[in-house]
């Protein structure tokens, strides 16, 4: 079951707001009432306890529903499809204004800050269901003409340069290792490593068109990430936002925290 954390939050915001009001508007004064007919000081009439908590927790809650809808907004990273840039258990910071302010809960953009560019990293709801959150690497832009011919991209008819770093072993979510090569592309300007399974056939696609207002990504785990190759194209108002930050990073396999990754820039 995938959690609206988002809508659950907008609700919780909504229920403590309404609270605070009703006990503001409405049992305060009342309170004041009773307290000077009897001849007490307001301040020593016990207020009701769900109001109490109402009246404390709601202005933290709408800070921390602003920041998250409109600033920032955390997310953990589940799988290895964006391996060696993002590792399983890297908790992100993603800028959610880098790319357009956006309506909380629906979604709707309303002020256009900034488009995806080739190379950056967004987080995204997944389009064959929505509900769940997806991060990979933008490669292809609206109209852009993408092939992917024996593991390398050409995009506009410019091979994608590639160099070999080295070769190593990885541990993939189920622990089991595989043989890999490392590679370093350089995407338009935007240089990251990926990783390369030789031992796994890949489909070759030709000149796949980017449609307006759509976008194409992949992961940096070339042979080991479901993607725009699988799916198809991420639509604008599904965009999230972009990938910022690591502030934390937890090594699932040997139980202890990455320390040399916290704070580390998302390229």
């Amino acid at each position: 079951m995938n959690f609206n954390f988002e809508l659950i939050l907008f609700y919780v915001v909504l229920v403590t707001g309404a609270i605070a009001l009703f006990d503001i508007l409405i049992l305060a004064p009342k309170r004041k009432a009773r307290a000077l007919l009897l001849g007490e000081s307001p301040a020593a009439v016990k207020m009701p306890i769900i109001s109490e908590y109402a009246r404390s927790f709601f202005p933290v809650l709408v800070l921390v529903f602003f920041i998250r809808s409109f600033l920032f907004e955390p997310f953990r990273i589940p799988t290895g499809s964006l391996e060696p840039t993002l590792l399983i258990g890297d908790f992100i910071l993603t800028n959610k204004y880098a790319l357009g302010i956006r309506l909380p809960v629906l979604h709707k953009k309303i002020y256009a800050l900034g488009t995806p560019m080739r190379g950056d990293i967004i987080v995204f709801r997944w389009p064959p269901n929505p509900s769940i959150d997806f991060i990979k690497r933008v490669v292809g832009v609206p109209g852009d003409h993408i092939s992917y011919i024996n593991k390398v991209l050409t995009i506009n008819g410019k091979e994608i340069p590639q160099s070999f770093i080295q070769e190593e072993i990885n541990k993939n979510e189920e622990d089991n290792n595989w043989e890999i090569v490392q590679k370093q592309e350089d995407l338009f300007g935007v240089k990251h490593a990926i990783y390369q399974y030789p031992d796994k056939p890949q489909t070759d696609f030709r000149d796949v068109i980017v449609p307006p207002h759509m976008y194409f990504v992949m992961g940096d785990n070339r042979d080991d990430s479901a993607d725009s190759r699988f799916w198809g194209f991420v639509p604008d108002e599904n965009i999230v936002g972009k990938a910022n930050r690591v502030w934390m990073s937890w090594d699932s396999f040997a139980h202890k925290i990455r320390w040399n990754r916290i704070g580390q820039q998302i390229n």
